[in-house]
């Protein structure tokens, strides 16, 4: 029962997510590989709601970026202290974004 809720909220949420920046994807991925052991790509893929190519695309992107590192031996990815500052960033700007007034 709490999978079948989790999943229904799951895809709630889908349709509530409009367009998304690059830059709005990059940040989902790292906030999903800052857990202490990292995250694989499976995870992180569900966690930022891409498909398996486009997952694919933007970890080669963070990594060869220095925004995200790979570890071959538990398959994981991890966000650098780079990505960890670009995160900060990202938040921070997010932040001073929703005190902007929106307009019709």
């Amino acid at each position: 029962k709490m999978y079948v809720e989790s999943f229904i909220s799951e895809i709630a949420l889908l349709y509530t997510v409009k367009y998304r920046s690059r830059t709005d994807i990059a940040a989902a991925i790292l906030k999903s590989a800052t857990v202490e052991n990292g995250a694989g790509m499976t995870r992180i893929m569900y966690n930022a709601f891409l498909s398996f190519n486009q997952i694919k695309e933007y970890l080669s992107l963070l990594a060869s970026s220095g925004l995200l590192e790979y570890h071959e031996g538990n398959r994981k990815y991890k966000t650098t202290p780079k990505g960890k500052h670009f995160l900060k960033l990202y938040e921070n700007v997010d932040e001073l974004l929703k005190t902007v007034p929106h307009s019709k």
